[in-house]
């Protein structure tokens, strides 16, 4: 029975979470297939529906005939606290099914502090935390996303983790477990392993022997299978080889970024030194312009959308980024399609970007200065100038914006507190920079806690 069938189901907060059946999810019987999989995204549905990495696999790989991927999501504490009292089964979105029945259960790891909700998933669907301690034909648990860089903090957890590009690492890790079903009892789980670790970017942490000193730092990486020393990042060369999914799902309850949106690139040429992304998704890949455009239009007319979003770590940088913001706005203006982008630096072509963005009306702008003073701006290698930032902000209200966003970090090397007075100071310069005698003028600052990732070892993990 679907949980939504309960009674008790009608108490539930945002109940539409947990529905399925939207527009565009794609069911399969799971009796037709040789191979299903459990996409799971461990945090609540309106961050996980958001992500592009899940639309991208989704549609990747439920276009093999042999092969079914469904959606899971961490519940939030209502709904995990009934599933607790009523002893019921975390079960997936697409067929109702409980997660232990599933060949794959796939876990996007995006930061640290989606462990425990990994964790929490696991208890809710009875399956042993420790890869250890999981029999032969329970699901097999792997892990993709930016956290698997740092893998050791997770290792006794997951069967394999996938460093780097998931769209072709993903695919064959289904083909091998396909294999390994048909042939049945005659091959061991060790040996479906072995073979996963014969794919560029397959992590197999029971391969590895870690040892730590009495901090807790990684101290040696002995490794326990011959041949297998060094995990290389898997890498999609050309990401036009896997066209970013035009047929997205429509999702009934509002999302995070409740709009259609496309990868154009993928990468940084930047060098942040605080940024992990700008890091692990080198080299820079762009997308043509012509599939962005033809998949913009497209996914319009699929999926009803009135707002088109387009994504990379700088929306700015994108090699011909004013000739195909142009030719979307020449194409979708008419249909009041607003566009925006993700990502745009201030010292980006800014006035003919803003010129095209606000032909339909206009979206907020967030401008990341990072830090507040200059001093730490150029420690972290930001490389944008206190002018710059301020210029930019006038040019944003000037053109008829009332909302900039601004995003800050706190806790980064060497700071010191000027350094954070001077966060204050540069969001009352900006604040100060919107024309007066407009009355709905709004500034936001977010103000973040840097986060320091673990550098891959050589011996071990390389990038």
């Amino acid at each position: 029975m679907d949980i939504w069938q309960h009674d008790w189901f009608s108490k539930i907060l945002r109940p539409s979470r947990y529905l399925g059946g939207e527009v565009n999810a794609i069911r399969k019987d799971p009796g037709d297939v040789e191979v299903t999989i459990a996409l799971a995204f461990p945090d609540v549905y309106e961050i996980g529906m958001s992500h592009s990495g899940l639309k991208i696999l989704y549609h990747i790989l439920n276009a093999q005939s042999w092969l079914s991927a469904e959606r899971v999501f961490a519940p939030w504490v209502d709904l995990e606290a009934e599933l607790r009292a009523r002893d019921l089964l975390l079960t997936s979105l697409e067929s109702s099914r409980p997660l232990c029945d599933f060949d794959i259960i796939g876990f996007s790891l995006q930061h640290e502090l989606c462990y425990t909700n990994v964790l929490s998933m696991l208890d809710l669907a009875r399956i042993p935390l420790l890869s250890g301690e999981r029999k032969p034909r329970d699901p097999l648990i792997i892990a993709g996303g930016p956290a698997c860089f740092n893998p050791e903090p997770m290792a006794g957890i997951f069967d394999a983790m996938v460093i780097g590009d998931g769209e072709e690492a993903a695919l064959s890790i289904c083909e091998r477990v396909r294999e390994y079903n048909l042939q049945g009892s005659s091959t061991s789980k060790r040996e479906l392993l072995k073979e996963l670790s014969r794919l560029k970017g397959i992590y197999v942490p029971s391969f590895f022997d870690v040892s730590y000193d009495q901090c807790g730092v990684v101290r040696s990486i002995e490794a326990l299978e011959p041949g297998y020393t060094v995990v290389e990042k898997a890498l999609v060369p050309d990401i036009n080889s896997y066209p970013f999914p035009s047929r997205q799902i429509v999702p009934y309850t509002e999302l995070v970024h409740d709009r259609l949106t496309i990868e154009i690139a993928r990468g940084c040429s930047r060098g942040c030194r605080f940024c992990q992304a700008g890091m692990i998704y080198r080299p820079v890949r762009e997308r043509r312009p012509a599939e962005i455009v033809h998949t913009a239009e497209k996914g319009l007319r699929e999926t009803g959308f009135a707002d088109l979003s387009l994504l990379s770590l700088s929306s700015g940088d994108y090699s011909c980024v004013v000739p195909l913001l142009q030719e979307l706005m020449a194409r979708v203006a008419q249909k009041h399609v607003a566009v925006s982008f993700s990502s745009l630096r201030v010292d980006s072509i800014f006035a003919e970007l803003m010129k095209e963005i606000k032909k339909v009306r206009k979206t907020s702008f967030t401008v990341a200065p990072e830090a507040g003073s200059q001093r730490l701006r150029d420690s972290i290698n930001k490389g944008l100038a206190h002018d710059q930032i301020l210029q930019t902000a006038a040019q944003i209200y000037d053109g008829g914006w009332n909302l900039i966003k601004l995003y800050f970090m706190i806790g980064l090397p060497y700071e010191e507190e000027d350094d954070l007075a001077a966060i204050v100071e540069l969001s009352k310069e900006i604040a100060r920079a919107a024309p007066r005698g407009r009355k709905k003028n709004v500034l936001n600052v977010s103000v973040a806690t840097f986060v320091p990732k673990a550098i891959p070892l050589s011996n071990g993990c390389r990038s």
